[in-house]
């Protein structure tokens, strides 16, 4: 299976549609995402005009507060770091329903913000990766459209803990939040609030 391909985003199973209303809210055309985690301070510049539906989510999330608290379960050394599973499952379920695709206009190199998805087309929910190289040629003809770029704490980034590589089961934290992934993975980096500046 290439790498890219296991990206998964959400299964298509037990999508629910309760999202507030506050879901329908518009992005400003550029605004700064600020990530305090546990190996130092993430900043990410979003610009709306790379992935107008993508960004209004991510804005939205944001917003929301689904990511604090949340773990970079994933990280594949040369490749990327994921996040994006809230800490309450509720919260997951809340935000499970897929979004359009936006056409790719960015480029997947080092240091951009890009949701995670399958295969199929439209799978994106509220999973996100940020790219640790440039994964140009093996990303963007997939469809993984970045959103953003992080211009501080790429560094913090870099060292993020990767001893567990992929082994967190993402349905198990989907189902259980951060109470498996506490027992099982403890040594994991987190977000501890995400901002908008």
């Amino acid at each position: 299976m290439a790498a890219s391909l296991a990206l998964v985003g959400c299964s298509s199973s037990n999508r629910t549609k309760t999202e507030s209303t506050a879901t329908a809210e518009r992005a400003p055309d550029k605004f700064t995402v600020n990530l305090d985690t546990s190996k130092g301070p993430v900043s990410i510049e979003i610009y709306r005009e790379w992935a107008p539906i993508g960004v209004d989510r991510f804005y939205q999330l944001v917003k929301a507060g689904f990511y604090d608290g949340d773990r970079f379960f994933r990280i594949v050394p040369n490749f990327i770091v994921q996040f994006g599973i809230a800490a309450d499952p509720q919260v997951t379920t809340r935000w499970k329903t897929p979004m359009a695709d936006d056409p790719v206009r960015q480029h997947n190199v080092r240091g951009t913000l890009t949701y995670a998805k399958t295969s199929m087309p439209n799978s994106r929910t509220a999973q996100m990766f940020i790219n640790l190289v440039d994964n140009t040629q093996s990303l963007d003809s997939q469809g993984f459209a970045p959103i953003g770029l992080v211009t501080v704490g790429m560094d913090a980034i870099d060292h993020l803990y990767a001893g567990y590589g992929e082994a967190p089961d993402q349905g198990s934290i989907e189902q259980q939040g951060n109470a498996y992934l506490q027992n099982q993975f403890p040594n994991l980096d987190f977000i501890k609030k995400a901002s908008i500046q």
